[in-house]
């Protein structure tokens, strides 16, 4: 009986989840529809729907519980995905659900610890603390230390498996789907998020990365982390010496400790910087409720669950970007990214590179010009539909990490600068990619050899292309991105005419038929009728899009 009720709750579980997707996506397929706007369809009713549309789904993915909260998290680092305004609504998305009892917590320690509950003389009853994965309760050991113990939340890990088992699906279908599959690989998402999740019910692994973060800082006053006690910790339960602070949002408390909260965002900033430019290993979610000030100023960081890591070739690669950048290579710097993983590798690089010149010449370079957007014309329109960039795995956890302290930073002090605070930390990270001074005459060595090599060649590549101009083999290819739109578009309405033509004999058939001796022969029409009216249909949404992305060049 146990056993057949748990398989109603989990056919119970699946039905919830494919019924908020089924909502979502019909949702989605309204929202493009023009006719579903009173009084038409126009660029602010748009955004105001999707508005609502994304509140919508912050709203589900919390009463859908602990997986796709966090899910809702991970996707918030996502902009390559979801629009802006989705990011923007996701990112406020917290644990926010009610604390388990005192008893099933006292319960789930014993289970855990054994005998070594005995240690645990005083547990506060009230928790500091709910989250979708779980609670937190001070406690005071034997020896006096004041700790804080994090519980796992009873039969969460069964739950995860179910949910993202579902997840896994959904994004089966997603990228089986015409246009919200194109340009996104739903599955690969789907499937880093269940590494990532799967991760974090394992306390021990959160145990050592909070152990790495307090060697990492141990010579650092200015940084404080809470130490574990090894011995109450296990796979569900994690211990922690206790370290109070000020909320780091809390400004008003901040100052009235006699504490400058610019100081407090420009130490957190370096200390991030520090994460990824000399350790490689950083916090992955800085959001104000893992962050916290000391009575002294000092900065302290909790939850050790979501990391990050780089490696060194990754770091050097970030190095090589920020010399290309800074040095206006656009060649350069396109390739790094293409190496990097951000450009797609089978993607046409000339828009791409035509692009990152514009922005490193002109749109980062003040005065900014105002007809950037012509420069690029049809470029523009291959960039959109082509759809570019992708964002690895080790840069959507720096992305997101940045950003989330960008805005912590902000709210401790307005006129706070990531980026001014960077310029110290670029240099170690610029030399480690291989730009010291014996890396640079290396450098120029190479790019001598390489000049050379090519003036040797050039007198035979110019022989040989005299000889093809003489016998009329020599053929000239030249790329115009309008050219290649206007000439696409031509192709997709003629085919979309043939198609049309096509239904509409089917259509006169099946009524002749109807009308004749045999009616029963209706069917054969109006079977071959479905596959073509359904890549009709696909045709006319890519036209629609098409004329959307139009707009967008001058």
């Amino acid at each position: 009986m146990p056993a057949l009720m748990q398989g109603v709750r989990s056919a119970t579980r699946v039905l919830r989840i494919w019924a908020a997707v089924v909502q979502l996506l019909f949702g989605l397929w309204l929202d493009a529809r023009d006719w579903s706007y009173p009084g038409g369809a126009t660029a602010a009713r748009r955004a105001a729907r999707q508005r609502r549309r994304a509140r919508w789904l912050t709203a589900e993915l919390l009463s859908l519980g602990s997986a796709f909260i966090k899910l809702g998290q991970l996707l918030s680092a996502r902009p390559d995905v979801l629009p802006a305004s989705w990011v923007e609504e996701l990112s406020r998305l917290q644990d926010s659900v009610p604390a388990f009892s005192f008893q099933t917590a006292q319960a789930l320690l014993e289970q855990e610890l054994g005998e070594r509950c005995a240690e645990i003389i005083d547990l506060d009853p009230e928790p500091l603390g709910a989250a979708s994965l779980a609670q937190v309760h001070r406690a005071s050991l034997r020896s006096g230390r004041q700790v804080v113990l994090k519980i796992q939340r009873p039969g969460l890990e069964r739950l995860f498996r179910l949910d993202l088992e579902v997840m896994q699906q959904v994004a089966a279908v997603l990228q089986r789907h015409p246009t919200w599959g194109v340009g996104r690989d739903w599955v690969s998402i789907a499937q880093e998020c269940r590494r990532v999740l799967l991760r974090e019910l394992d306390f021990r692994l959160e145990a050592e990365h909070a152990a790495r973060f307090r060697q990492q800082f141990l010579d650092d006053p200015g940084i404080r982390i809470p130490a574990v006690v090894w011995e109450l910790t296990t796979r569900r339960v994690l211990c922690l010496d206790y370290v109070p602070g000020i909320k780091i949002t809390d400004r008003a408390a901040i100052l009235e400790a006699g504490i400058d909260p610019a100081a407090v965002a420009e130490k957190g900033a370096a200390s991030y910087l520090k994460q990824l430019v000399r350790f490689g290993f950083f916090h992955a979610d800085p959001h104000p409720g893992n962050l916290a000030v000391a009575r002294d100023g000092a900065l302290i960081y909790y939850d050790f669950g979501m990391v990050g890591s780089l490696s060194q070739r990754l770091r050097g690669r970030l190095g090589r970007m920020v010399t290309a950048a800074a040095a206006r290579d656009a060649a350069s710097l396109v390739n790094e990214l293409q190496a990097a993983g951000v450009i797609a590798p089978d993607i046409d690089p000339g828009p791409v590179r035509r692009l990152v010149r514009v922005m490193l010449t002109e749109a980062l370079t003040p005065p900014f010009s105002a007809n950037v957007i012509e420069k690029l014309s049809g470029d523009l329109y291959d960039l959109v539909y082509g759809q570019p960039f992708r964002l690895p795995p080790e840069l959507i956890f720096v992305m997101r990490a940045l950003s989330t302290f960008e805005g912590v930073g902000r709210s401790l002090d307005p006129s706070f600068s990531l980026v001014a605070i960077a310029r110290p930390y670029l240099l170690p990270l610029m030399s480690a990619s291989g730009n010291g001074p014996n890396d640079l005459f290396n450098q120029l060595g190479r790019q001598a050899v390489e000049v050379g090599s090519r003036a040797l060649g050039l007198p035979q590549r110019l022989e040989e292309s005299l000889s093809r101009i003489e016998q009329g083999d020599l053929q000239v290819q030249i790329r115009a991105g309008e050219t290649d739109r206007l000439l696409r578009r031509v192709a997709l309405s003629q085919q979309s005419v043939a198609q049309s033509t096509l239904l509409a004999a089917l259509a006169v058939s099946a009524a002749l038929l109807a009308a004749s001796a045999r009616p029963v022969l209706t069917a054969v029409p109006i079977l071959l009728s479905a596959p073509i009216g359904l890549s009709w249909l696909r045709l006319q949404g890519r036209l629609r899009r098409d004329g959307r992305i139009d707009k967008l060049t001058p």
